[in-house]
């Protein structure tokens, strides 16, 4: 065993613990917090912490044996099912990512009407579509035998080892998959996330002009006072182009090649745990378990609803709030 394979093993044992606790903890907030359910997001977050989990208890164990071994894990029964789990989970997972990004591009774009556009029967139906389509090319890739352990990615997955007698139907085959799953999921998420990005930036330049409007009537403003207000407006420039660039690029990164396992720890943390909701959630619940106390739903209903109402009132008496700003900032 090359200390290479030693330390991929390692990093992939790591990852594996990262991505079990990050997404058990987003189910826990799920769970526990009834603002999240609510929301239509929160079933495409569900839809996507599910195919994490499955990915890390299924393909990346497989992985690490493969590692360490320098070998087939297991028989060619379990690699065609794991094989047949990667590449429905890793399909479903982009599908939901695309869902995600439409769902913030209306909620911004069309904040009015956002309730009536996409509603908890439309996210239903948009997650129907995505198990389908997974389920599609997944099914035909095992039964004609084009999954099996890949010793480049040391793990199972689509093959073409099996495919020779059929390499043109197999080449086919993986560039529909990649074009209708990976480029598909791409254009919707630039596109989607660029106009939330233009939005986010309209309404930047109109806070920064009352914001401006505000210092040029202040003229005993202290000058560090001042300094701070053009400090944070140009953060509040940076910060949308910011998270918009961790999305794609995040995408980009995890899926290039066919799929980096470092996905499924990633996605807790770029789509869930680091929204103001998720860590609000996670705080509440960490007090309960330090206090000893029993973990209350009612209780988190009520003091979820005491501080966005504190907080509404406090963002309300110093501008108008913005959605585009509001969603990006989570």
């Amino acid at each position: 065993m090359h200390a290479a394979d030693i330390v991929a093993s390692v990093l992939v044992l790591g990852i594996i613990v990262v991505s079990l606790l990050s997404n058990v903890m987003v189910l826990i907030c799920f769970l526990y917090n009834p603002e999240i359910r609510k929301q239509v997001p929160g079933l495409f977050i569900l839809n996507l912490t599910f195919c994490n989990l499955l990915l890390s208890v299924s393909n990346m164990p497989l992985t690490v044996v493969g590692l360490i071994t320098t070998g087939h894990p297991g028989g060619s029964g379990i690699c065609q099912i794991v094989g047949f789990l990667d590449t429905f989970l890793t399909t479903n997972s982009m599908l939901s990512m695309a869902a995600l990004s439409i769902d913030r591009w209306v909620a911004v774009v069309f904040p009015l009407s956002y309730h009536s556009r996409i509603r908890h029967r439309d996210a239903v139906i948009a997650l129907g579509y995505t198990w389908i389509h997974s389920l599609c090319f997944s099914t035909v890739a095992t039964f004609r035998s084009w999954v099996g352990y890949n010793h480049l990615y040391a793990s199972c997955t689509l093959c073409n080892v099996k495919a020779k007698g059929a390499g043109t139907q197999f080449i086919i085959f993986s560039v529909a998959l990649h074009s209708l799953t990976f480029l598909l999921t791409f254009i919707v998420m630039c596109v989607t996330y660029l106009k939330v990005l233009k939005v986010a930036r309209f309404h930047c330049k109109r806070i920064d002009v009352i914001t401006m409007q505000t210092l040029l009537l202040l003229v005993d403003i202290h000058p560090s006072v001042r300094q701070k207000c053009l400090d944070e407006q140009k953060r509040r420039r940076q910060r949308a182009t910011k998270k918009i660039s961790t999305f794609i690029g995040t995408f980009v990164v995890c899926f290039t090649p066919y799929v980096i396992t470092s996905k499924a720890a990633s996605d807790p943390f770029v789509y869930s745990l680091l929204r103001h909701q998720y860590r609000k959630t996670c705080s509440f619940l960490a007090n309960k378990v330090l206090n000893r106390s029993p973990l209350n739903s009612s209780s988190l209903r009520m003091e979820s609803s005491i501080r966005s109402d504190t907080n509404c009132n406090t963002t309300n008496s110093i501008h108008p709030p913005s959605n585009a700003n509001k969603l990006l900032s989570q």
